[in-house]
């Protein structure tokens, strides 16, 4: 009689631990991230809306267009059908190197701001916008709102939009000031989702060596507002393997167009990890999952380090997803020695 109470208390015990065990692994594989998320789209940026869809922009490697995908899950972006809502001009502005599109809901109008050189002179870089009145944007007419057009007006590129206490800012990339040939982050208040104001001040221009491989860059912002910091990932270096993200951040309630009020971290954030195949991460984006509170990034980056030729001519930037989690002092981290799906599990076993 023992043997048998025993051999059912043992038999229910190990049940119990499979089928705890599955579940829990079931959970754990639901939060984890299809990646690459998306095959060969480089600067990502995925918003996601009050009805919880998210729209997922990027650069596609032909430089030619701008499409836009939609799904109800950061997942069901890989299988999501891009909808090319724009194409670049045959002659003149906008005709060629359509680069690092963002898309943004504004005074309940969307906006796509983009980089574009000429048809002529595909270095000839601006940026300009288009607005949608639908509630899709994946539908309707898009209109050409034409250039923001800067102070600098040199080589301009890479816009953000955020709003903070309400006010709408932008920040983007142009020449350094003076002659200095490089790439710095300028911001501005914005009066209308279209125009900036007069003044424009840069807020970081590259520093350290980590900042100068090829290229002296800074480019590539993304703003997260948390803990009573407003935080700036941006991009450095060439657009290869050297690659990586950089972190300023302002406190909240100081003047972000003081220069003096953002602190710049002397080293990068994230970059290459040959243990992960993850080479060059850079130009990302934040959005949350599903659940509403975990802060996710999405970056793009390659999953080989030599390239033959010019590294823009090279398709295979990925976009992929990871958590993205945060020290006890409330600052963002990135995880730089952890796998993207790691990071998910980590922070699904809490």
């Amino acid at each position: 009689m023992n043997k048998t109470l025993n051999f059912l208390r043992l038999t229910f015990l190990f049940s119990f631990i499979v089928m705890g065990t599955t579940v829990h692994s079931q959970k754990l594989k639901k939060n984890q991230f299809n990646n690459p998320l998306a095959w060969q789209r480089a600067d990502p940026f995925v918003t996601k809306t009050p009805d919880g869809t998210y729209y997922f922009i990027a650069t596609a490697p032909e430089y030619d267009r701008i499409e836009i995908r939609s799904s109800k899950t950061i997942n069901g972006i890989k299988e999501a059908k891009p909808v090319i809502v724009w194409r670049k001009h045959d002659k003149g502005a906008m005709g060629n190197h359509i680069w690092a599109p963002e898309l943004h809901r504004i005074d309940g109008k969307w906006y796509i701001y983009f980089a574009a050189g000429s048809a002529e002179d595909k270095w000839k870089i601006r940026i300009y916008t288009l607005s949608n009145p639908s509630e899709d944007p994946t539908k309707g007419e898009w209109k050409e709102e034409g250039q923001i057009v800067t102070k600098k007006d040199v080589f301009a590129l890479d816009a953000t939009t955020f709003e903070h206490k309400g006010q709408r800012y932008l920040i983007w990339v142009d020449r350094g000031p003076g002659n200095i040939v490089n790439t710095s982050l300028y911001i501005a208040k914005m009066t209308s989702p279209t125009t900036v104001d007069n003044k424009q001040v840069v807020i970081s221009q590259p520093d350290y060596d980590w900042e100068m491989h090829t290229y002296k860059v800074n480019e590539g912002p993304a703003v997260l507002i948390r803990n009573g910091k407003v935080f700036l990932t941006f991009s450095a270096s060439a657009t290869d393997a050297t690659y990586c993200l950089g972190l300023l951040w302002a406190k909240e309630d100081a003047d972000l167009l003081d220069p003096k009020s953002w602190n710049k971290l002397d080293k990068p954030v994230f970059f290459t990890n040959e243990k992960f195949k993850r080479y060059g991460p850079g130009h990302n984006s934040f959005t949350v999952a599903e659940d509403g509170k975990t802060d996710i990034m999405i970056y793009h980056a390659r999953d080989y380090e030599k390239i033959k030729g010019d590294a823009l001519s090279d398709p295979n930037r990925h976009t992929r997803a990871r958590v993205l989690k945060w020290t006890k002092d409330g600052m963002p981290d990135f995880g730089q020695d952890i796998d993207d799906n790691d990071m998910a599990l980590k922070t699904n076993k809490k």
